[in-house]
């Protein structure tokens, strides 16, 4: 019963390990297009404000 119950463990431990993988990985794949579409409306702005000067 209690190589059962390690061996669960083990398991448990490994799927947490690799849920915490998929989870950084998903935020840091959300904070690059969050740069990147802030970067383009920057941009966007940036240049319509250029054009409204002229």
């Amino acid at each position: 019963m209690t190589d059962t119950g390690n061996a669960n463990k083990m398991r448990n431990r490994e799927i947490a390990r690799n849920e915490e993988v998929k989870q950084v990985t998903g935020s840091i794949r959300v904070s690059i297009w969050a740069v990147t579409v802030a970067v383009i409306i920057g941009g966007i702005l940036l240049t319509l404000g250029w054009l409204s000067l002229r």
